[in-house]
């Protein structure tokens, strides 16, 4: 076993933080280093082995985390694995990262109650019992409904739909959770496998000013800030995590 080193964010010593669509790409990435930050990792996926494989890399490096196989747009699914989550400890932090790819054909309206639905449910769900102290979220966003306009009609509306969520969230529940969102930009995950070679994707690479695509751990550790006592003043923030891909457009 290879034990690394512990990021200095100053989390609790066995607080437990909740990550969906934790797989694989971004979630998997926030799930591993969060567990190198000394969090206990909850991690859910509605792909069983995957979310095994994630705590497998875990365990390996000597963090602490559990394999939750959940569907969080199922509210039968979201209870159990909540429950099952607070077995490991208090759930002080939640990074709300599972949703439907672009590339899915999916129906307006229930693309949206999947995507920032299921994100709103995590939330009341979690909150339910009562919010432990320092208890913070983060909602993984997009610069695509945001900042920049896609093809996808549901995917823009839910990108932009969390993002508002993320807001009401800071603004009128402040005193039970600290909310924020992150938006990534064009980031080299399994869903956009192929696509920096495509034509699309070599425009939008040429005006990324740091000329290449995000990994998933350029997306981790800003949101691990986000959710860690560093960013205790931090509410309501919307942070694209893009290269400067969106202030050149």
């Amino acid at each position: 076993m290879t034990t690394v080193a512990r990021a200095p964010f100053g989390f609790g010593a066995g607080d437990v933080v909740v990550v969906t669509g934790a797989a694989s790409g971004i979630g998997k990435a926030v799930a591993l280093r969060a567990a190198e930050a000394g969090l206990t990792v909850a991690a859910w996926d509605v792909n069983q082995a995957g979310v095994a494989a994630t705590v497998a890399d875990i365990a390996r490096t000597g963090g602490t985390a559990h394999a939750i196989t959940a569907d969080v747009s199922e509210a039968a699914d979201v209870e159990r694995g909540l429950a099952r989550s607070r077995e490991l400890g208090t759930i002080r932090h939640l990074v709300n990262n599972a949703g439907p790819s672009s590339a899915v054909e999916l129906e307006f309206e229930e693309a949206l109650r999947i995507s920032v639905g299921s994100m709103r449910r995590m939330v009341d769900s979690w909150l339910a019992t009562g919010a432990p102290d320092g208890a913070s979220l983060v909602n993984i966003a997009s610069v695509a409904g945001n900042v920049i306009g896609t093809a996808s009609d549901w995917y823009c509306a839910g990108k932009s739909a969390i993002t508002g969520y993320t807001r009401h969230l800071a603004a009128y529940r402040g005193h039970e959770v600290r909310a924020n969102a992150v938006a990534p930009g064009m980031t080299d995950t399994p869903r956009l496998a192929g696509f920096a070679a495509s034509d699309v994707g070599k425009r939008v690479l040429g005006r990324i000013p740091l000329h290449r695509m995000g990994t998933p751990d350029d997306i981790a550790w800003p949101v691990l800030f986000l959710l860690s006592p560093l960013a205790a003043y931090v509410n309501g923030a919307f942070v694209p995590v893009d290269g400067g891909w969106t202030v050149t457009q």
